[in-house]
């Protein structure tokens, strides 16, 4: 992974708070986990039936029979609990989620969330990120600020079929920290050697500037 997608990871892993119950959704919010302490007091969840997940093994040290939603070998901690899928599910849709954390295809100024497919390419479906973006009490996006061949996945209006409405309140990208406001979107933070202006030219919206010095990450 880039540095500068590491970064971004580390920097939204600085988002969960101790006591949370917190979702990771398939792709780089997966890797979050390997960026909170050993110790530090959270519950993670991943849809596919595991709470308490430790950090990410590799192959020669794996259990193979703890994966995350992506596939990806992970461990257990003090505490862990495995359980079908109708008891994760019975979790997410009963708002026991304080967070999810979730991949993105597209991000409109109003919030809504595209994730799960784009026409004309293989999808295995909508997966749990329809009622992970409903349920969880606050939905973040970890995402690169523009596609492969350099279009905005940040818009005024997503083009894409939509997971959700409204549900998303961050963005964690590669070059920037962006909330989602009543007015739309509102730049917080940059990566660490990144401009104000590069963030505004890499969104395909309208994007509020603080009046202040904007932090960086």
């Amino acid at each position: 992974m880039s540095d500068a997608r590491e970064r971004m990871v580390a920097r939204a892993a600085r988002e969960i708070a101790p006591g949370m119950v917190v979702n990771l959704g398939i792709g780089l919010p997966t890797r979050v986990v390997n960026h909170l302490s050993a110790d530090f007091p959270v519950c993670l969840h991943t849809e596919n039936g595991l709470s308490g997940i430790g950090p990410t093994l590799g192959y020669d040290k794996a259990d193979r029979n703890l994966i995350d939603a992506g596939g990806a070998y992970v461990s257990t901690v003090p505490g862990s609990a495995c359980f079908d899928s109708a008891t994760s599910f019975a979790i997410v849709r009963s708002g026991r989620l304080d967070l999810t954390m979730l991949g993105a295809f597209e991000v409109s100024a109003t919030g809504d969330l595209a994730n799960w497919k784009i026409p004309g390419k293989f999808s295995p479906g909508a997966g749990g990120g329809i009622e992970l973006a409903q349920k969880a009490r606050r939905v973040v996006v970890l995402t690169t600020q523009t596609d492969r061949v350099g279009n905005p996945k940040l818009k005024e209006a997503c083009s894409l079929p939509l997971t959700a409405r409204g549900c998303v309140t961050r963005i964690f990208t590669d070059m920037a920290v962006i909330d989602v406001t009543p007015a739309g979107f509102a730049l917080v933070e940059t990566a660490d050697g990144v401009s104000a202006a590069e963030v505004a030219e890499a969104t395909d919206a309208p994007l509020a500037l603080p009046d202040t010095a904007i932090p960086t990450f």
